[in-house]
């Protein structure tokens, strides 16, 4: 059986241009005069050939997209992640009809709801109530399809109690609340979602999550941006990730954004962050490098899985009280969890110049789903010799999308931890 497309790209590419001033340009009145007369000129130039007016000394053409194509199947949820300015929000407002690309073609099958911005579509002068139907009037729905999922609407978005309230008084929480609630409950054969999803409170993302999930599962398409790994992991079959307003890697959820992941601690330094003022050439030990060993070769684990550590270290001379600690840190440096090993781990003794290589493993760790790294320290007894912070950056997610809604719902920490609950007849029996 063929499958139907939803979305097909081809070729797709977007160009602005912009101004520059020239700083380093004389200020003598005659050169004014003249830089003033060939900037009047360009603009005329481009106002009776219709093109935008652009300030500055100089032009230039910013290519914001550069030979996009990718095809979506319907029913098919796929990811888009990339770094600031990599492209995703003018491809979806390519994909939204909201921008025309400058180069290539896009053929979109089915109405399209897009939620791109906090209040996009909403006038701030109306109440709730009449954004709802302003709203699904714009996305083609009748009055009466709206009257019908109306209760729904107001109930998923928790505003009941401000429905004829202008919404240019809602919190940016309450505004996002009813504009996904309304993208997504009037049924779109294309669901496209940005970032804004972020403005939102954990409980919301849960249900937000759950609900784009319900949606796809009943044979509509979903495009969902974020840099929330986890949540795309859990959701999206499928990925692009973008760069530099190219098509970098399409394909499986994982696979790309591992891969996302490690050219992201490339890029940043934070593959191994050295720690100058205890490491130095002439240390009896150094580190050489620390990865994480998954049966994937990613740097993806899911929930609950064993977490191993592979740290290779070069030693100078023999350290027999030689040990290795490893502390698990959050994204922002708060550590979590440490670990340290034998005293003599590795071959201690070995000859001068030797690199030897030991794995660690956190048989229980179950993190929640987010972005860790490992700071790894080699100490002699309770001296440091070496130190690397963010030596290896992993992330957790969920096995699925009931797993993630489980622990969205009860998040209040970064470590689920097993217990054992008894009654009391239990207990003195």
């Amino acid at each position: 059986m063929e499958t139907e497309i939803a979305i097909q790209a081809v070729g797709l590419g977007k160009s602005y241009y912009i101004g520059h001033v020239d700083t380093n340009a004389s200020h003598t009145l005659r050169d004014d005069i003249i830089r003033t007369l060939r900037n009047s000129g360009r603009r005329l130039r481009d106002l009776f050939a219709g093109n935008a007016l652009i300030a500055g000394d100089t032009v230039e053409e910013f290519r914001a997209l550069d030979d996009v194509s990718f095809s979506v199947a319907k029913g098919e949820i796929v990811g888009v992640i990339g770094h600031n300015g990599a492209g995703k929000s003018t491809l979806l407002k390519i994909l939204s009809r909201i921008t025309e690309p400058t180069t290539g073609r896009i053929e979109i099958s089915g109405r399209v709801a897009s939620l791109l911005e906090v209040g996009t579509g909403f006038h701030p002068e109306l109440t709730g109530r009449e954004n709802i139907y302003l709203n699904g009037a714009i996305l083609g729905m009748s009055r009466a399809e709206i009257r019908r999922k109306f209760d729904e609407i107001v109930e998923f978005a928790g505003v009941g109690q401000f429905l004829d309230t202008p919404v240019k008084r809602y919190s940016s929480g309450m505004y996002v609340r009813l504009a996904f609630s309304v993208a997504a409950h009037l049924e779109p054969e294309i669901l496209i979602i940005d970032e804004v999803l972020a403005v939102g409170d954990a409980e919301f993302q849960k249900k937000c999550l759950g609900k784009m999930g319900q949606v796809a599962r009943s044979g509509r398409t979903v495009i969902f941006v974020s840099h929330n790994i986890p949540s795309v992991v859990a959701l999206c079959s499928r990925c692009i990730a973008l760069e530099r307003g190219k098509v970098k890697e399409i394909g499986d959820t994982r696979v790309v954004t591992s891969n996302f992941l490690a050219s992201q601690s490339r890029g940043s330094g934070a593959g191994m962050e050295r720690h100058d003022s205890i490491s130095s050439k002439d240390a009896p030990a150094q580190i050489a490098s620390c990865e994480i060993d998954t049966d994937s070769d990613q740097r993806i684990v899911p929930f609950g899985n064993a977490i191993r550590l592979k740290v290779a270290f070069e030693a100078r001379e023999s350290i027999p009280d030689l040990n290795i600690v490893a502390g698990v840190d959050t994204i922002d440096g708060t550590r979590i969890a440490t670990t340290r090993s034998e005293p003599g781990i590795g071959n201690s003794g070995a000859a001068s110049d030797v690199v030897q290589t030991v794995t660690g493993e956190f048989l229980d760790l179950r993190l929640a789903p987010g972005t860790y790294s490992f700071s790894v320290a080699l100490r002699r007894g309770n001296a440091t010799i070496d130190l690397v912070k963010g030596a290896a950056q992993f992330q957790v997610v969920p096995i699925s999308q009931e797993s993630q809604d489980d622990l969205t719902s009860l998040k209040a920490g970064f470590i689920f931890s097993k217990s054992a609950w008894m009654g009391e007849d239990e207990q003195s029996s």
